[in-house]
């Protein structure tokens, strides 16, 4: 990763409450993907990632403050699609929730995805969906839309 490069971020800003926000984030199964397997919203588990043949990883939740923050570490990964399969390992994926203007505010960054990496513009279009999308969806209305993305 070259030093001047700026990580991905996205954000979103919701009227729910911070606690409600971070219960949806800890909930990834209904808002990223159902191909996730082992628990999620526990610090020190590890659990996966699956999006069929193109893209696997091994995530561990690193930190847990309850309507506050969430960050996951990507222990392993593998792209089917880039030269460098291994492209996230070694990234930590954060979400910042704070309140703002009477709003609860989410910062999605995932740390180490910047714009020299093969994957960035897929991950970049994949994020920005799940997050604007389907998270924001969850926590506004209690479900979420893993349909948004349709693989070509």
């Amino acid at each position: 990763m070259k030093t001047n490069e700026q990580n991905f971020t996205t954000s979103i800003l919701v009227d729910q409450s911070p606690a409600e926000a971070f219960i949806a984030i800890n909930d990834p199964r209904a808002w990223w993907s159902a191909g996730i397997g082992g628990i999620t919203d526990k610090v020190g588990e590890e659990w996966t990632y699956n999006f069929g043949e193109s893209h696997r990883s091994k995530i561990k939740t690193i930190e847990l403050v309850p309507g506050k923050k969430v960050v996951w570490l990507v222990e392993e990964n593998h792209f089917a699609f880039t030269k460098d399969p291994h492209e996230w390992e070694g990234n930590s994926i954060i979400f910042d929730i704070s309140e703002k203007d009477g709003k609860t505010e989410v910062v999605f960054t995932q740390v180490g995805l910047v714009p020299s990496y093969e994957c960035y513009k897929a991950c970049h279009d994949g994020w920005t969906g799940f997050v604007q999308k389907s998270l924001q969806k969850l926590i506004t209305t209690g479900k979420g839309d893993l349909k948004w993305y349709e693989p070509a």
